[in-house]
């Protein structure tokens, strides 16, 4: 018998044997006695999700492409209003006006040694029929890339992040007046033309090497999932870090008579062209590279030897855009609560998509719309919502975000007031519950995940997410998911649509969906459409099913709650490991910087380096001074103490047989709403001002991935040492304030 079976035997036996007594205690922030009514209308409403009403919508959905300004894109809009109404909710679809470039000009050439024409296309798939739709499809194209028509020498950068480019310091080699080529991955894709255009290179092309999600995994499509050598990965390169949104109305609303920046003075515009190419058009390419061979990590699965020039490999890049103005449509549905009304619990997942977009968006948006139809249903049996939901399909997602952020910039006072809660999802698959959130909504995520079935399994999604950590081999994650109570959530960076509600507005947020099972190459592709989708990804659409429970139950519980299911312990706890984080990457820069200055002043990088392919010493840097966090440590312990007075109170509460009344919970839950700004500052972000959160924030260099004390963080790595000591006090009394946000909550529970 496998460790792995033994380990799922337990899982069940443990569900099995506390199945009864956790329907016996009462939901966290409920009564007994509203806990067992939320439990049967939960237990009615997933009943009702229907996989083969999901099937029948992505469909209709992606026939065809529906990209931001297209016919399709306004047709679905209308439709999924239409669908909205025809189950009796108020909706309405929120009209924005966004700067939308499309390509007109896209020419790649290899003109030396030997010349290559790059086709710059996906051809239709046998099989597949929607494919062959190419004159509705947009070409495959980096938006808000500038135009510009350049011919140099070609320097392959591995993914063209910081990193990358000190070895090629040391490789002596210089992409100052090149065209670089770097692979997608190790970043968001818009972090590479950044990069390269701050180390002089005058384009930048990005392919998808088969390592990272081609043959080298699998099959590739039609045979398989994986991407084939026409792939290509559209997608945004705008310096979304800095903010997303429309790029000529930062910080407010693209509508009506708004004040719009030139395209010239657009911040977020990239400042070199940037074109996306499929691994055979680069292959011809990076052939024809000579100098250094690539170090190990550089190199791809591509049957060359990855060297990285520059040259004699010299290439033209042309890049032309139109650049024009195009509505975006977002479509909002209200369910209106009967008690507090003024409490919005919010929903959302994007429409748009670059091209048929099966996976990304479609198969979260109807998951979506399935949670609304099945809600509807229990309004004709009687159920009201205490609070207000409201669903968001959003438009523009995939070119910067724009539905979203425009809907939040224009909303932003009432959200700041009113929102209690944003419920985001993007893509589902196949497999395991993936969450990341406010670390306030950790506990309230796991109760969720305790009550919702896997349809592989037949066992909790939370049980099967806690046997694959209990089987991943990795010792300190194995002892923690044995001792902890919760599972760990993951804290939110950006690349989808919780960014400004979270990042901009300070409101609490999850976004979730399911994979890990599910192998694709087909991301951003014309190939991510119904016919990929139903061959190799969420194929009988349980996983569907699965998402619109589970984010579902979120809403209505969240929408229900006597007291608002924020709990602080969780959220005390991950605060004490960003700190002891920041921490060890000071003390481990100090460390390793020291010691390669010793190396070089002792010439050890000299003597080392192999005189037929030399590698040179890297500069001396100066040691990081040491940085005073007792700041952060002091508001540590407050925010413990203020944790353990709102655990107690909470706790006491839940053991009431009747609660309080409702005008008085309705204030109390007020003030925790507001809890999760005290995280915010109103000058926001060292050099990004529109990034608002002190504790969560997308990395400069990043794009996707999450910074958290992001000030602090990334005034080590960019070794802003005097800025990172200003960050970590104006943390510090962050943490301050919000745990004095919680004291007043725990005081005025405590009177109940």
């Amino acid at each position: 018998m496998s460790r792995a079976f033994v380990i799922a035997a337990l899982v069940v036996t443990a569900f099995a044997s506390r199945a009864q007594a956790a329907d016996d205690e009462p939901l966290y922030g409920f009564t007994p006695a509203t806990s067992k009514t939320q439990r049967d209308w939960e237990k009615k409403f997933t009943a009702i999700p229907s996989p083969r009403i999901m099937r029948d919508t992505m469909k209709r959905l992606s026939a065809r492409p529906h990209h931001v300004g297209s016919p399709y894109d306004k047709d679905n809009a209308e439709w999924i209003l239409a669908r909205f109404k025809s189950w009796g909710l108020d909706a309405h679809i929120e009209q924005f006006d966004v700067l939308f470039p499309t390509p007109k000009t896209r020419v790649v050439e290899l003109i030396e040694p030997t010349r290559y024409v790059a086709k710059l296309q996906e051809p239709a798939v046998a099989g597949d029929p929607t494919s062959d739709q190419q004159s509705e499809q947009l070409p495959s194209y980096n938006a808000y890339s500038i135009d510009g028509d350049v011919t140099a020498p070609l320097v392959y950068v591995n993914y063209g992040i910081p990193k990358d480019y000190e070895m090629l310091d040391r490789l002596g080699v210089s992409v100052k007046g090149a065209i670089v080529i770097a692979r997608y991955g190790g970043s968001w894709r818009g972090i590479k033309p950044k990069v390269a255009a701050e180390h002089g290179a005058v384009g930048c092309i990005i392919y998808s090497d088969p390592h990272e999600d081609g043959y080298f995994h699998g099959d590739v499509f039609p045979k398989g999932p994986m991407r084939n050598e026409n792939g290509v990965q559209r997608g945004s390169v705008a310096d979304m870090p800095l903010f997303p949104g429309d790029p000529l109305t930062p910080g407010v609303a693209a509508k009506g008579n708004v004040k719009r920046l030139a395209i010239k003075d657009a911040p977020t515009i990239t400042k070199i062209p940037v074109l996306p190419i499929s691994y055979g058009d680069a292959k011809p390419l990076l052939a024809e590279l000579k100098g250094p061979v690539a170090p190990e990590e550089f190199r791809g699965a591509l049957p060359i030897t990855y060297h990285v020039g520059p040259g004699p490999a010299k290439v033209h890049l042309k890049v032309e855009s139109n650049w024009d103005i195009k509505p975006i449509r977002n479509i909002v549905a209200k369910i209106p609560g009967a008690q507090a009304p003024d409490q919005w619990i919010i929903r959302g997942n994007h429409h748009d998509a670059w091209v048929n977009g099966a996976e990304d968006p479609l198969s979260g948006q109807v998951a979506l719309l399935e949670e609304a139809r099945s809600m509807s249903e229990l309004l004709k049996q009687g159920w009201k919502p205490k609070r207000t939901i409201i669903f968001c399909a959003w438009d523009g997602e995939e070119p910067g975000l724009l539905g979203s952020t425009e809907w939040c910039e224009a909303h932003a006072d009432e959200l700041v007031a009113h929102a209690a809660l944003y419920v985001n999802s993007d893509s589902n698959g196949r497999g395991f519950l993936g969450v990341e959130g406010s670390h306030s909504l950790e506990k309230f995520v796991n109760s969720v995940a305790r009550d919702i079935i896997d349809p592989e399994k037949n066992i909790p999604v939370a049980n099967r997410l806690k046997a694959q950590l209990l089987t991943s081999g990795n010792a300190e994650v194995i002892k923690e998911v044995r001792t902890r109570a919760d599972l760990r959530i993951g804290a939110m960076g950006s690349g989808s649509d919780y960014t400004a509600f979270i990042d901009h507005l300070g409101i609490a947020s999850v976004d979730l969906g399911f994979g890990g099972e599910d192998q694709g190459g087909v991301y951003h592709s014309a190939y991510d459409d119904f016919y990929w989708y139903t061959h190799f990804s969420d194929t009988d659409f349980v996983y569907g099913r699965v998402l619109s429970q589970t984010a579902g139950t979120m809403l209505m519980r969240f929408a229900d709650a006597d007291v608002l299911p924020y709990d602080f312990a969780n959220f005390a706890d991950t605060m004490h490991r960003y700190v002891t984080e920041v921490k060890k990457l000071l003390s481990d820069k100090q460390e390793e910087i020291r010691d390669r200055n010793e190396a070089i002043d002792q010439h050890l990088y000299d003597a080392a380096s192999d005189p037929r392919h030399p590698l040179l010493a890297p500069p001396k840097q100066a040691v990081p001074p040491f940085l005073n966090f007792a700041p952060l440590d002091n508001a540590l312990s407050t925010l413990d103490k203020s944790a353990q007075q709102y655990s107690k109170a909470i706790d006491s509460f839940s053991r009431k047989s009747d609660g309080a009344n409702g005008k008085n919970l309705a204030a109390l839950n007020a003030l925790l709403i507001q809890t999760e700004r005290r995280l915010t500052s109103s000058d926001g972000l060292p050099r990004r001002p529109w990034f608002k959160h002190l504790i969560y924030a997308p990395g400069f260099y990043t794009g996707y991935g999450a910074k958290t004390l992001p000030g602090i963080r990334e005034g080590i790595e960019e070794k802003r040492y005097e800025e990172a000591e200003r960050e970590i006090s104006r943390a510090a009394k962050a943490l301050k304030d919000y745990a004095v946000s919680v004291d007043r909550v725990a005081d005025e529970l405590e009177k109940k």
